[in-house]
């Protein structure tokens, strides 16, 4: 079972693991990570692992680039983590400690994006059908028949929504008391992991704001910034129509 650092600490950009595996594509499986898998739109970490395998007694020593971060098979409680190669090369001997170096950039721009699309939501209180996060933009496709009139105005109140510096938490609530409230989850087409293999039947929740300041609580899974005004300015793109009622809304960081 990989622990998850990251969830632990999303602001974590360098830490120790031990290799458990080498799965059958050539990727390797940590006891811990600090690399976010592909998962709800948020693309997989990219990085680089260390190692010395006989330590300061002079063993072999290599390095990898890890191109991206996916959800191996189940195990236990948990999907494993499997990082992907880059390329082809040695990997790190099973059992050796390895150090992980993440592409902290990359990274950071992705939790600027998700958050920003979390405020989208806010502002747009439309069942959500789709989205995607990239390193500078990101989009959000919404059940929404009628067109936005003032692609301005939505731009103005998302950026007025970032600048209020609200705090970014997070909190956890039982299945069941998911169940018994659905109106939390925003999207159509994928409800969160449910039942006793995932996180212990439980259900992370992603708060923005706190107490009378609360303005967003949602079920998610991915990175995210502290406080909103981290996110920096946002740019609205393209509004597209995708289908009869349903509509797809980008932003960018500006």
């Amino acid at each position: 079972m990989t622990e998850l650092l990251f969830r632990e600490d999303a602001y974590l950009q360098e830490a120790e693991a031990r290799v458990l595996r080498h799965s059958s594509e050539g990727g390797v499986v940590l006891d811990r990570t600090i690399f976010y898998p592909t998962g709800g739109g948020q693309p997989g970490d990219s990085g680089r692992l260390d190692w010395s395998e006989g330590g300061t007694s002079g063993g072999p020593k290599g390095g990898l680039t890890i191109a991206t971060t996916v959800k191996g098979a189940p195990n236990g409680a948990r999907d494993e983590i499997v990082l992907i190669p880059a390329e082809p090369a040695p990997l790190p001997p099973i059992g050796s400690t390895v150090t992980q170096r993440l592409d902290w950039m990359r990274r950071h721009h992705h939790m600027r994006i998700h958050t920003a699309l979390h405020l989208l939501s806010v502002i747009l209180p439309y069942p959500v059908t789709g989205g995607a996060i990239g390193t500078e933009k990101g989009r959000l496709d919404f059940q929404m028949p009628d067109p936005i009139a003032d692609k301005q105005a939505l731009e103005i109140e998302l950026n007025a929504l970032i600048e209020r510096d609200l705090v970014v938490s997070e909190d956890w609530i039982s299945d069941e008391e998911l169940t018994a409230n659905p109106a939390i989850v925003k999207t159509m087409s994928v409800m969160p992991p449910m039942g006793p293999a995932q996180n212990e039947g439980r259900i992370r929740l992603v708060r923005i704001g706190q107490g009378r300041d609360q303005i967003d609580l949602q079920p998610c899974g991915g990175t995210h910034v502290a406080r909103t005004s981290e996110i920096g300015r946002i740019r609205i793109g393209k509004l597209e129509k995708k289908g009869r009622d349903n509509r797809r809304v980008s932003i960018h960081l500006d």
